[in-house]
């Protein structure tokens, strides 16, 4: 079975910095995608960042592009997300997920069967 743990969430205020970290335990072995949502209140599940293949292909949502950076170590099984800049609308609790499969759409959270618990970051203004 595979657990997903999320750490490094918080408060901060506008124009500052969080990393989120993601450690995995379980049958964890090579996953093949590693990727970030976020769910503000009220609102259903949204992409934020994946990283996936041997080479380390990224996508980002464009709300977060230039700010957020995600990595992996492989060696650690864990994923993070650092990110920078943060603003306001950046608050929402955010999900680190994987999946060993390349989902059907990277941008869709049904296709990813595992998930953390969440965490939450407030950024003030």
């Amino acid at each position: 079975q595979v657990q997903l743990v999320e750490s490094g969430g918080g408060s901060v205020q506008a124009g500052g910095s969080l990393r989120l970290s993601c450690a995995a335990s379980g049958h964890t072995f090579n996953f093949t995608v590693m990727g970030w949502f976020r769910q503000f209140p009220g609102k259903e599940r949204e992409f934020v960042a994946v990283l996936y293949g041997t080479g380390g292909t990224t996508y980002y949502a464009d709300s977060v592009k230039g700010r957020f950076t995600i990595s992996r170590d492989n060696a650690a099984n864990s994923q993070h997300l650092q990110m920078n800049g943060l603003k306001p609308e950046d608050t929402a609790v955010y999900y680190c997920t994987s999946s060993r499969y390349f989902p059907i759409d990277l941008y869709r959270p049904s296709a990813y069967p595992y998930w953390g618990q969440g965490t939450q970051v407030t950024v003030s203004s």
